[in-house]
């Protein structure tokens, strides 16, 4: 089979499109023929590796040489343990963070898939697990959203942005989202009440107060998103480094002064929040949006445009018949 491989740390520079052996599903694995998979900004960070693993001299060589994590297609087989799915069964989900995704054949445990939404292209339902998961964990888990919240939404026209959107809408919130220009009419057409343009206005010192704040790879200080919330309002701080370490360091001290909650999370993917997820798509409640599309073997340059950090939603690669 053909799959997106590396032999090293480094750039999307350093991908291949070549010919591996076609993996065989162990006891609680399914092997699936994909038809599409998405790139996450995880996908990135595990093809570049931690700090320690691009030092000059140290020849770290990657556990895994295949990439990527979100994917749908057909069972093709199933390991001995398997109970939920046979062959020929759609599906979507993930093989995990460590990557083995991009490529014509997947393995991936049985407990990080669920049947795909019936009304769903393979693209659509590729474009949803990872992104979907961390927007619903991150309202619902860690930012306790309830009806009539107000919530904000910094990053909201990218990959999780989109789905946070429409999630803290079907939760009954009523949503702010911030975004540039140019995502303006995504923003608003996916249903947020009111939108606001970051290269305009700086939503921070507009004097609002949110009980919620998702802050997706977020741009202010943690200082700043606290004077933003309620008297009960939680911070959720979702990637980027310098916000992941402002929570990391000062979030517990500064929740412990008041009411005021300011944290992040890692998403965990489940197969509970998948199944929600696609009763949530067959009703039409939310829509993946999806920016651009990628064959399998041009997973290097959906990569790169994905790093120029100006995504409107998803970036899909899809698997030619």
């Amino acid at each position: 089979m053909k799959a997106i491989v590396r032999t090293q740390y480094g750039s999307p520079d350093e991908l291949q499109f070549a010919e591996v052996p076609t993996p065989s599903p162990a006891g609680n694995e399914v092997l699936i023929k994909l038809c599409a998979a998405s790139v996450n900004p995880v996908d990135l960070f595990v093809l570049q590796g931690a700090p320690w693993n691009r030092i000059p001299g140290l020849h770290a060589k990657p556990k895994h040489t295949i990439i990527g994590c979100d994917i749908a297609g057909r069972v093709e087989a199933v390991g001995r343990n398997v109970k939920q799915f046979q062959a020929g069964d759609e599906v979507f989900g993930i093989t995990g963070f460590e990557g083995k995704g991009f490529a014509e054949y997947v393995c991936a445990p049985e407990e990080k898939l669920a049947p795909k939404p019936a009304n769903l292209s393979f693209e659509d339902a590729a474009a949803v697990p990872i992104a979907a998961i961390t927007a619903l964990q991150g309202l619902r888990d860690w930012g306790r959203i309830q009806p009539g919240h107000k919530v904000l939404i910094e990053g909201a026209s990218g990959g999780v942005g989109t789905f946070a959107v429409q999630i803290a809408k079907e939760l009954g919130a009523e949503v702010t989202a911030v975004c540039s220009t140019r995502n303006v009419d995504i923003a608003r057409s996916i249903g947020a009440d009111h939108v606001i343009d970051y290269t305009n206005a700086d939503f921070a010192r507009l004097g609002q107060r949110y009980d919620l704040i998702l802050a997706v790879n977020g741009h202010h200080s943690i200082f700043e998103y606290r004077r933003m919330l309620s008297q009960n309002g939680i911070y959720v701080a979702i990637g980027g480094l310098v916000p992941i370490l402002q929570a990391l360091l000062l979030g517990r001290l500064l929740s412990t002064l008041g009411r005021k909650k300011m944290t992040f999370f890692i998403a965990k993917i489940n197969q509970r929040d998948l199944v929600f997820l696609k009763s949530l798509l067959q009703a039409c409640k939310i829509v993946p949006v999806i920016d651009r599309r990628y064959r399998l073997s041009d997973a290097a340059e959906a990569l790169r445009y994905l790093a120029e950090g100006h995504a409107q939603g998803k970036v899909v690669l899809t698997v030619p018949p």
